[in-house]
């Protein structure tokens, strides 16, 4: 864990991201992407090159990972394909990282609420089966708003919402998108070491960093160095 001389103690809101924050879903995700490339006659992509392309949304995701030059209706049945695929499979590999569970327990006296870049259909179902769900007083996904992350639009409603000044909210994520979604939004960021885009934490330092969401309620409760 990365000690921070910042004061979170007025942080009253946690906005968790999903993907290698909350859950390892990256397998799943994978292999939904090479069926839509199977199902369109393309050869299946490494796994390691389609975990690079997570984390922007279903869109993004699948336009990344079809050949270049392809044409937009090419793209939009691919989507079609991947969303109803990834539908069915979502849950075969997905589990909640160690400590997740026991963190958003240990949390519990705060308000915790989602926002993903990942359609909010699947993600409320995804909480579900895994037992999650009731930890969070909302889950928004990447077609709650009209713009997504790191774009500050559901942050702000989310602020808007619970009546919070931005420094009474913290980021939790894993990835640069996230933490440039605090910045953009003017709110505390944590990030977390295990998750698919922390290699690129460095490039983008987070206010504070842990090695698990258990890390995270002692950060939140203690005093800054010098605070009175």
């Amino acid at each position: 864990m990365q000690q921070s001389n910042r004061d979170f103690r007025g942080v009253r809101l946690l906005i968790f991201d999903l993907d290698g924050t909350l859950i390892d879903s990256k397998l799943d995700l994978a292999l939904a992407v090479n069926a839509v490339r199977v199902h369109m006659g393309l050869p299946p992509l490494p796994h390691e090159r389609i975990f690079g392309y997570i984390g922007h949304g279903a869109p993004l995701l699948i336009r990344r990972a079809l050949e270049e030059g392809i044409s937009e209706e090419e793209i939009a049945r691919g989507l079609q394909y991947f969303l109803a695929y990834y539908k069915e499979h979502m849950l075969d590999n997905t589990l909640p990282y160690p400590g997740v569970r026991e963190g958003l327990a240990m949390l519990a006296r705060r308000d915790l609420v989602v926002l993903t870049n990942k359609p909010e259909g699947i993600s409320r179902m995804i909480l579900e089966g895994l037992g999650l769900a009731h930890h969070f007083r909302r889950i928004y996904g990447g077609n709650s708003f009209e713009r997504k992350k790191p774009d500050p639009m559901g942050v702000a409603a989310l602020l808007q919402e619970f009546r919070l000044a931005s420094r009474q909210a913290m980021m939790v994520g894993d990835s640069e998108i996230d933490v440039q979604t605090a910045r953009n939004a003017g709110t505390w960021v944590c990030g977390v070491t295990y998750g698919l885009g922390s290699h690129l934490l460095a490039e983008f330092p987070p206010d504070v960093l842990v090695d698990s969401l258990t890390d995270l309620p002692a950060v939140l409760d203690a005093a800054a160095p010098g605070a009175g």
